[in-house]
């Protein structure tokens, strides 16, 4: 009687439009006592897994380093990494420019944990025999393609961003070599490191060259791009274009997240220009009363406003 009353008020909150659609297919599977998915919890626990493996290979590095000797050590870790990636490449399907399914849960994590391990050997071999004299801009370049290559190769994301994360790196060490801490140098460089990226990812998709991987790539170019802007709009002086350009670039963040229905690049465009707008209009306020009570008002208002749109995302087919 009890599962039956939770059902029924299931289907009015549906129809009301209190619950989407996915939430009520949840909740009335677990009031029926339905096996339910924990495929995310698993790839938390597994990706933790290999962060907590690899603190601790870093900690037995640094505490016996001396002891084992840098050979040692590189080879034990060269062994790691080619185990990681024989593992791979013995379980994966062929290569295909669409989207290719993971034979296994396990195939992900190992390849995550061999991009870890590569990481820890590449600073250890620079740390210890100083092969490129401290060039560390040139190391991040070379990890930034292997790691490309790796994501496309295994169809993978989370590589993706490891390697998108690298190659800012390498943008960001050049242009600290080249101009030092010039901030409008480096808001130059992060909108040219943003365009750069977001048109390769553009460009693969409409090539058919995994296209799903385009929303990788935009994610993380919308959001070096709106934080660049962001910058400029701080500024004491000459604040304005930069604010014109947050709106143009939270307008199109808007557009394109409705009509390709990624709530995501909605969100960006709603907190990224109430940042933007709130910095200019509480510049100048000093009353410190003053400025609590807005950011508390305007920030439950943008929660409504972000929390209707992420129901009607849910609701529409």
């Amino acid at each position: 009687m009890c599962s039956m009353t939770v059902t029924a008020r299931l289907d009015r909150w549906k129809d009301q439009g209190a619950i989407s659609p996915e939430q009520y297919t949840l909740l009335d599977g677990l009031v029926r006592g339905n096996p339910f998915s924990v495929f995310l919890e698993l790839n938390i626990l597994l990706y933790a897994g290999a962060l907590a493996f690899i603190g601790g290979l870093g900690w037995t590095i640094e505490t016996y380093s001396a002891q084992f000797g840098a050979v040692a050590i590189v080879a034990v870790l060269s062994v790691m990494l080619v185990a990681c990636l024989t593992y791979c490449r013995s379980k994966a399907l062929p290569y295909s420019r669409a989207e290719t399914s993971s034979p296994n849960l396990v195939l992900d994590y190992i390849l995550y944990l061999g991009t870890l391990i590569w990481s820890v050997e590449l600073a250890y071999i620079e740390k210890q025999f100083h092969l490129m004299s401290g060039q560390w801009d040139d190391y991040l370049l070379i990890t930034a393609l292997i790691f490309f290559g790796l994501a496309y190769r295994f169809d993978n994301r989370f590589v993706l961003s490891m390697a998108l994360s690298a190659l800012a790196g390498w943008f960001g060490l050049t242009i600290a070599n080249r101009v030092g801490s010039d901030v409008a140098s480096w808001r130059q460089y992060a909108i040219l490191y943003s365009l750069v990226i977001g048109a390769a990812g553009l460009a693969l998709n409409w090539t058919d060259i995994k296209r799903h991987f385009l929303g990788t790539y935009l994610n993380v170019a919308s959001n070096v791009l709106f934080v660049a802007l962001l910058s400029g709009v701080f500024e004491q002086q000459g604040y304005v274009p930069w604010l014109l350009l947050l709106i143009v670039a939270c307008a199109a963040s808007f557009v394109y997240g409705r009509a390709e229905r990624q709530f995501s690049f909605v969100a960006y465009a709603a907190i990224y220009g109430y940042i933007g707008v709130s910095s200019i209009l509480i510049r100048n306020v000093n009353d410190l009363n003053v400025t609590l009570s807005y950011f508390v008002v305007t920030g439950i208002a943008m929660i409504v406003v972000l929390t209707r749109f992420a129901r009607r995302f849910g609701r529409e087919p």
